[in-house]
């Protein structure tokens, strides 16, 4: 896929990654850039075990294509992400690229919240997915986590957010979401050796 210019439509439907098992493979079937995100997230994990991911992309009306990475390896979350920078901000075409590490033993709390809907036969699908990790970090924009009143000044801790629903990334991508966020869930609160 070739990269869009500033003012060209971009398509906000994207190939599927949830069928491979493997993160290079899912990146490169679903990221514009996979080749950066994946460098720089092997620059972290120097050849630790990908034990689970998630993928997200969608098109910001001001920025073009936003863009991001989750891996967890058992002992820390490792994000990449890039956008688009908007225009006039950089010459056409750029963008930026950021990788946060957050250590598992900084996630205090694994939130998963699913919309189930019945079909016309009585079965039950899943057809939204939320899932938020609450972390011992201060969010610097204060307020409440979800939901609640903003207390202007008020701390709240960090959380990272994802979510998934039938028409954004599909049922198989739900799925992934709730393996990841199940693998997470797992994970917190064990010693770490």
């Amino acid at each position: 896929m070739t990269r869009p210019s500033f003012g060209s439509e971009i398509p906000a439907v994207f190939p599927d990654w949830s069928p491979y098992q493997d993160l290079d493979s899912a990146a490169r079937a679903y990221l514009r850039d996979p080749e950066i995100a994946l460098d720089s997230l092997a620059g972290v994990l120097r050849g630790s075990s990908v034990l689970g991911f998630t993928l997200e992309r969608f098109v910001n009306e001001v920025n073009g294509v936003w863009q991001e990475v989750v891996v967890c390896d058992g002992t820390r979350l490792v994000l990449w992400h890039g956008e688009d920078v908007p225009p006039g901000d950089g010459p056409p075409g750029s963008m930026t690229s950021s990788v946060r590490v957050v250590a598992l033993s900084a996630v205090t709390e694994v939130g998963c919240r699913r919309r189930l809907t019945r079909t016309p036969t009585g079965a039950v699908r899943v057809d939204s997915i939320d899932v938020y990790l609450l972390l011992t970090s201060l969010d610097e924009g204060g307020g409440a986590l979800s939901g609640e009143e903003s207390t202007p000044g008020a701390p709240r801790h960090d959380a990272l957010r994802f979510g998934k629903t039938l028409d954004d990334g599909g049922a198989g991508q739900i799925g992934r979401l709730e393996e990841f966020a199940r693998l997470v869930a797992s994970l917190v609160g064990r010693p770490m050796i």
